[in-house]
């Protein structure tokens, strides 16, 4: 029986090794699997008889580089190829809440939301849509203080169509009275959101720009104040459209696609079109460079019911100081960026877990250092010819005085010393955020066509990442005690029993310590 088994085992180990072998040609085996080939040659050279391995070198620019043109109306046309089936393709316009001056504020706020409805060529806004869903696309219009933008990103072999279809909504919108009337519930609908919402910081960052420059420019209301609603119709919007949507003042932009094409579908929809508000007559533009003034908004208000229910948000005061900075025209811009970041800051909670700018300046010194503080955020809005760097910070209502005067602390320390490691930190984060942010295409667009609206040609990122890295320490010290010697700016929100006066916030951003004065009291 042991015989039997033991001829059995070695017949299987037979057949399993003839099933191993090819049955053409000499036996397969591994040519580099054991060190005893090669017995003398280091893991670091090449083997012989091997191919050179050919890797992929990266120089840290990118390959595409953006192309602009200008056709005969003046309309530019920018663009920048990237791989991928899908394309990004926009019009953005020098138009905004700051070009209002001399017409009822709000109609940029209404034009963003009348964007993409009925047109020449399409009835509704649902044929709109239906024509981008057959090429995969998706539309948007969004307005800023200075800039318009209606974009849709779809498959570039629709490029023709969505061209002709921006041309249509930008160029040659209805604007009837049953799409007015629905805007101005949309708008009302906004502006109760606005006040009702728990995060005060766009409502913060309205009253900041009207502070700093009271009544010009980008001081404007960006929203529609409630009392223009029903002033604003077809005629309004007519006489403002006439003025700031010719091609001038206009970039056609693209990413995704080829420019020669752009180019030619500018060319074919944009070029001689003739808006639905008219020709063009003499053009009344606003060409006012923004003042600044430096003053307070100040909004009493009951912020205890904010938030209801189980987990209720405390009742919080809140407060932004801001002073003026620079454009983003400016050589200086790039080093107050780096000084924002520098700054950082955000909520008491991390959203992002720890390591999330937990090392920039208002986090180590304010939201580590005083518990009952809820929030210190840093923001920089830079426009052509102005700038704003301000902080923002929340805490209880009886805490109010003591939370401006940290605030006022931290302005002045920018103007001291800067430590070499927090500034390579911020530095490399700035970098990072612009690398990371330029992954997306969409954000790609906007770069490209907001510099091209603004200088008529684009910064590269590893340009950008080069002015970065050039920023010391004495760049950051210069533009902060530069930045120190204006008037600040003031919003704010909440109870404001004790806030101190602005007098007292002046006189402390003047100060060698950011002290406020003392105040006395009689009675308690």
């Amino acid at each position: 029986m042991a015989t039997a088994v033991w001829a059995a085992a070695r017949l299987l180990r037979g057949s399993a090794a003839r099933c191993a072998r090819p049955r053409f040609g000499p036996p397969a085996h591994r040519r580099f699997s054991s060190g005893a080939t090669y017995p003398n040659i280091p893991l670091s050279s090449p083997l012989p008889g091997v191919p050179k391995p050919v890797f992929a070198t990266v120089d840290g620019q990118e390959k595409f580089e953006t192309k602009v043109s200008t056709l005969d109306n003046g309309l530019r046309v920018a663009s920048q190829n990237k791989f991928g089936q899908f394309c990004t393709v926009g019009i953005l316009i020098n138009s905004g809440s700051r070009y209002e001056a001399k017409y009822l504020s709000g109609i940029a706020h209404f034009l963003e939301k009348l964007a993409f409805s009925s047109t020449a060529r399409f009835e509704s806004k649902d044929e709109i849509l239906l024509t981008l869903e057959k090429h995969g696309g998706i539309c948007d219009c969004q307005t800023s203080r200075d800039t318009t933008m209606y974009a849709v990103s779809a498959d570039s072999k629709g490029l023709d169509t969505v061209v002709g279809l921006l041309a249509d909504v930008v160029l040659h919108p209805c604007l009837t009275d049953e799409e007015i009337e629905m805007t101005r519930m949309a708008v009302q609908f906004e502006l109760e959101d606005l006040n009702m919402r728990p995060d005060p910081e766009p409502l913060l960052t309205e009253m900041i720009h009207e502070a700093a420059f009271r009544e010009n420019t980008v001081g404007l209301h960006r929203f529609c104040p409630a009392e223009n609603i029903a002033k604003i119709d077809r005629e309004v919007l007519h006489s403002y459209l006439k003025n700031y949507y010719t091609p001038d003042r206009m970039v056609l932009a693209g990413v995704g696609v080829e420019h020669e094409h752009l180019v030619e579908c500018a060319r074919k929809y944009l070029l001689g079109a003739q808006p639905a508000w008219g020709a063009t007559g003499s053009v009344d533009v606003d060409r006012s460079v923004a003042q600044y003034t430096g003053g307070i908004i100040k909004v009493e208000r009951d912020m205890s019911n904010v938030s209801l229910g189980p987990t209720p948000i405390p009742e919080l005061t809140h407060i932004m100081v801001g002073l003026e900075s620079c454009s983003f025209l400016e050589d200086d811009f790039i080093p107050f960026a780096v000084l924002n970041m520098m700054m950082g800051g955000g909520g008491s909670f991390s959203a992002g877990g720890p390591g999330k700018g937990m090392f920039s300046r208002l986090y180590l010194n304010v939201l580590n250092r005083h518990h009952w503080m809820y929030n210190a955020t840093s923001y920089h809005h830079s426009y052509e010819d102005t700038g704003l760097l301000c902080i923002h910070a929340s805490a209880d209502p009886r805490q109010v005085r003591e939370m401006v005067e940290i605030i006022t602390k931290e302005f002045i320390l920018m103007g001291r010393t800067v430590d070499l490691v927090e500034l390579e930190r911020a530095k490399t984060q700035l970098m990072s955020m612009l690398m990371m942010n330029l992954e997306s295409r969409p954000v790609i667009f906007e770069d490209v066509g907001r510099q091209v609206l603004a200088t008529h040609s684009r910064k590269l990122p590893h340009e950008l990442c080069t002015l970065i890295r050039n920023v010391k320490p004495e760049d950051i010290k210069r533009v902060a005690s530069k930045m120190l010697h204006g008037k600040p700016a003031v919003a704010a929100l909440g109870d404001l029993t004790d806030l101190p006066t602005y007098e007292h916030i002046q006189t402390a951003l003047a100060s060698r310590d950011g002290r406020l004065p003392r105040t006395y009291r009689l009675f308690r």
